[in-house]
């Protein structure tokens, strides 16, 4: 009698983490694919030691029972896919155009013939922005990190590196200014008017309010479908705009420089959104009530960072325009979504 020979056991490729796939993952998913240590299937709490104590339970309310919800936040993809190497080596090569750019207006001495009155707009608005800034990339830190997947947490981490290069460069022309104009309170002033300002009060309480929107899908939606796009609008497009039309061309090419990151970071984050719509049946409801309760602080912040725009006597905007061109680009980007 002949014996069936035993059919032999599958081996498992090393990728074998993604279940049953059809292809090799690529290098973005090989890299990115659960490796948040505290989101381990296999442990009885994310961090160790007691279930109980201050650091699982925060994770626990924040992100495991956070209102927005999907049956898997690990089958996210960010649009662009970047990891560590490829964002390094993209970023490199922007930062040698920053670097073009900077220098070749330093060797023309821009900085000595512009005006006094925009002079002092960028003491007001531009060289104070390293503040929001830097509070925004805190935000998109913590986002990060309580995220309740790896695939949420690279691209955070990378938005955060964006913003403190946004921070780094705006605090390299705040020294460049200083030297062209060093009477003009470049360097000495800014925090005073980041905490006294009354233009810049309501741009300040809504970004500390975003340090202490704990639940991670909150912060979130706070600070990547609102108070950015929203605050971006006003220091990078309108910003740059009123700089050409006051002489100031370095500002105007350097925020459009910049506005790639900002667009970067709105794609992953409209995905981001897209796939909790399209995952949860109640997360419209969640995403939109956090949206109603962001949207206006956004929109005083944008009126009041407008009343440094209106008071040049010429090529200013008004106030009321700045605000609405905001808002505008703002519900743009959430009517794309579905979310108004």
């Amino acid at each position: 009698m002949t014996e069936t020979p035993a059919t032999p056991k599958r081996r498992l490729r090393t990728w074998s983490a993604f279940g049953d796939v059809k292809r090799r993952p690529s290098e973005y998913e090989i890299v990115t694919h659960r490796t948040n240590w505290t989101l381990r299937p296999d442990r009885k709490a994310p961090l160790e030691g007691n279930p109980s104590s201050p650091g699982n339970l925060w994770l626990l309310t924040y992100r495991d029972q956070s209102p927005l919800q999907v049956p898997d936040w690990d089958d996210f993809r960010d649009p662009d896919a970047h990891t560590y190497r490829s964002y390094v080596i993209h970023q490199d090569q922007e930062e040698g155009q920053v670097a073009g750019l900077l220098d070749q207006y330093a060797t023309a001495r821009a900085d000595t013939g512009l005006s006094p009155a925009w002079v002092r707009t960028l003491a007001e608005l531009f060289t104070p922005s390293r503040f929001p800034l830097h509070g925004s990339q805190q935000v998109e830190a913590y986002i990060g990190y309580v995220a309740p997947s790896s695939y949420i947490t690279n691209p955070a981490a990378l938005a955060a590196a964006d913003l403190l290069r946004r921070v780094t460069l705006v605090s390299y022309r705040t020294r460049e200014l200083q030297i062209a104009h060093p009477d003009s309170g470049f360097a000495t002033g800014e925090r005073a008017v980041w905490e006294h300002g009354e233009a810049w009060q309501p741009a300040r309480r809504a970004v500390e309010l975003a340090l202490v929107a704990y639940d991670w899908a909150e912060a979130f939606t706070a600070l990547n479908l609102v108070l950015l796009p929203t605050l971006d609008d006003v220091l990078l497009r309108q910003l740059g705009d009123v700089a050409r039309d006051n002489g100031d061309e370095q500002s105007w090419l350097l925020g459009g420089r910049l506005a790639a990151d900002s667009d970067r970071r709105m794609r992953w984050s409209g995905a981001l959104a897209r796939y909790a719509l399209e995952n949860g049946p109640g997360n419209a409801g969640v995403l939109r009530k956090w949206i109603g309760k962001w949207s206006p602080r956004a929109d005083d912040a944008a009126a009041g960072l407008g009343h440094l725009l209106e008071t040049l006597p010429d090529h200013g905007r008004p106030a009321s325009e700045v605000a609405d061109g905001a808002r505008r680009t703002r519900e743009r980007l959430l009517s794309e979504l579905g979310l108004i």
